[in-house]
């Protein structure tokens, strides 16, 4: 009998393995080809030779792309959007759980507070509303407008309320009997226990809006102030890519340039920061999500 039963789950594992091998080669193959496709020489690129392996080695479609400085201009935005938002971010989710999250103080109001926030989450108040509050805000061409409407989140705050909760009120107490006051419990007892969850939230953060685009390209009517991937679906859908990098072909600076290795090479410039950072951030990313979701 336990024979029998290792025997199926062997293969329900095989099986397992097998459906999680063919989800990881759709993610990685065309990853792999459009790299290759970076990497090609352009007469290659335009026949479709170009298989997971690149033809003609080259970097000329990267050449051409680091020098445009509307390309570049939206990189610099972008980063910047990441280095605004992640420390605001945290600063106004940690301010606003831990009121929630020391519940033994007293704070009237505060499950109606927290109650009407959740609440929030299930409404949209729609595109064109929206549009027309961030106008009388004078929000619309400024920069403010890719970081104030998303710097507040209530799963965040939910996460963290939930983290707090877990740390032991003792060392809250401890610090109010060394004359410490809510300013100082939160940044120099809470804060320093919750790396975990604040790593997890810097990544949702970073990953959140270093890849939107539909705000930058609706909020913002000057150019200038695109991040870059606002700046790249306007390249990729409508078609500037032949047109703008033959310049480079026909010059002779970069020969073996071409709109889809062009294409290419912006893609993997616009994926490769959240690569390099995503390691440094995943040890956290489980713990905090465990911990941020189960205890309280």
């Amino acid at each position: 009998m336990i024979r029998e039963r290792s025997v199926k789950y062997l293969v329900v594992d095989v099986f397992i393995y097998i459906v999680l091998g063919l989800i990881l080669a759709s993610c990685v193959l065309p990853f792999i080809h459009e790299l290759a496709i970076s990497l090609s020489a352009r007469p290659d690129v335009m026949a479709n030779r170009v298989g997971l392996w690149p033809i003609g080695f080259n970097l000329d479609n990267y050449g051409a792309v680091a020098t445009k400085d509307p390309f570049l201009r939206s990189l610099l935005m972008a980063f910047l959007r990441v280095a605004v938002a992640v420390p605001s971010t945290l600063l106004m989710t940690v301010l606003t759980a831990y009121p929630f999250a020391v519940e033994r103080v007293h704070l009237p109001g505060r499950r109606v507070f927290l109650t009407v926030m959740i609440l929030a989450n299930l409404f949209d108040i729609g595109l064109i509303p929206r549009y027309l509050s961030y106008l009388n805000l004078g929000l619309i061409d400024n920069f403010a407008v890719l970081i104030l409407p998303i710097l507040l989140l209530t799963f965040n705050v939910i996460l963290v309320v939930n983290f707090f909760r877990g740390i032991s009120y003792e060392l809250v107490e401890s610090a109010m009997l060394d004359g410490a006051n809510h300013l100082n419990i939160l940044f120099k007892v809470m804060v320093p226990l919750s790396k975990p969850v604040l790593a997890t939230i810097s990544l949702f953060t970073i990953v959140r809006h270093w890849n939107a685009w539909f705000d930058g390209i609706i909020y913002l009517r000057d150019v200038k102030l695109w991040p870059l991937q606002s700046y790249l679906y306007s390249m990729l859908t409508t078609q500037q890519l032949a047109t703008e990098y033959a310049a480079f072909r026909f010059s002779g600076l970069f020969p073996n340039v071409s709109p889809h290795g062009a294409e290419a090479a912006m893609i993997f410039f616009a994926i490769l920061p959240i690569i390099i950072v995503y390691p440094f951030l995943q040890r956290y990313f489980v713990s905090g999500m465990q911990l941020g979701a189960v205890k309280g």
